[in-house]
């Protein structure tokens, strides 16, 4: 069987050629720990350029997928990785706004309803990639470079959608340092309450008076599979991400028969390359353990669908709901 950049790590391990290849490529760093890959057997092998945070590059990868096809490149190699799927028209003539837009799941959410046939007002913060995403997607996204902390800039990524807004997914988000409560500062604190918590309420606020006019809507929020335990992260993620859960939760009750529905995706491990920084070793000594048990890491792509579905027609019959799109973590 041919191998190439859209075959799973898995199947890269589990070929006589491709696996002693990948495994030099990754133990040059020093000792290679198979089994810190478990997570990641299902991804294709592309996906470790973004995952491997700059440590392997593009030309590696390019490089390995030559040398075990005798330095010719596959034209096309059939893998077990899951592929998108495209609805078409599922998102004709609705408005979405879309936080984090800029970048993994937010982005991947984004460029999902703009080929299914939607207008994304696209939110972030950082100006350069949210006009590259522009430049991808055409003119069906209106980008708006905004701080949802800001109330000022709230109002207009609200002004930026015009008379209608058809759905809201909040994904933007920062994660803390993984510090326990008798180490966490105030300023990491208020840091990501202020991102987690304040910018979803206020978003969510601000939309709700147009989808009561309109007598429809719907919302999906990004919550966390730290939503879920209390092993996941530090408390301030933790506690952020539960506080959007019962923000989802009341909102769906306030509104639901006004015809707005609310949810929230619960993510576990994906392949984003949002890294805490200068974690605690006390948290990690803690968590460490239960996060090695993560049954597989997703796709950005993978979140993306399990938030339009939320936000499309499909969803009808979901109000309230948490969605854990997490490989089936939180069974265990």
């Amino acid at each position: 069987m041919s191998l190439g950049a859209s075959s799973t790590v898995g199947e890269w391990l589990d070929h006589p050629e491709g696996g002693p290849a990948i495994r030099a490529l990754l133990g040059q760093g020093g000792d290679f720990d198979e089994a810190r890959l478990a997570p990641a057997r299902g991804l294709p092998l592309q996906q470790l350029v973004s995952l491997s945070q700059g440590q392997i590059p593009q030309e590696a990868v390019d490089q390995l997928v030559l040398a075990v096809n005798g330095g010719v490149a596959p034209e096309q190699v059939e893998s077990g990785a899951w592929r998108e799927q495209i609805t078409p028209g599922r998102f004709d003539g609705k408005i979405v706004i879309v936080t984090g837009a800029a970048s993994g799941i937010g982005r991947a959410t984004a460029s999902r309803i703009v080929r299914e046939g939607g207008r994304v007002v696209a939110v972030d913060i950082t100006a350069d990639k949210l006009d590259a995403l522009a430049g991808e997607l055409g003119a069906a996204v209106v980008p708006v470079t905004a701080d949802i902390t800001s109330a000022d800039d709230v109002a207009r990524v609200v002004a930026a959608a015009g008379d209608r807004i058809d759905g809201l997914a909040n994904v933007a988000g920062v994660v803390d340092d993984f510090s326990p409560v008798h180490e966490t500062t105030d300023a990491m604190w208020d840091r990501v309450f202020a991102v987690n918590v304040d910018g979803v309420f206020r978003l969510t606020r601000a939309v709700v008076p147009s989808m009561l006019a309109a007598g429809r809507g719907a919302i999906v929020n990004v919550a966390s599979e730290a939503a879920l335990r209390g092993n996941a992260a530090g408390v301030a993620y933790t506690a952020s991400k539960h506080a959007v859960i019962g923000i989802t939760k009341n909102t769906a009750f306030m509104y639901g028969p006004a015809g707005i529905r609310t949810n929230a995706v619960a993510p576990g491990g994906v392949a984003t390359g949002m890294v805490p920084r200068d974690q605690s070793p006390f948290g990690l000594s803690r968590t460490g353990p239960l996060l090695s048990t993560i049954p597989a890491v997703a796709l950005a792509e993978h979140l993306a669908a399990s938030i339009t579905f939320l936000l499309s027609d499909d969803g009808v019959n979901l109000n309230g709901v948490v969605l854990p799109s997490d490989g089936g973590w939180s069974v265990q």
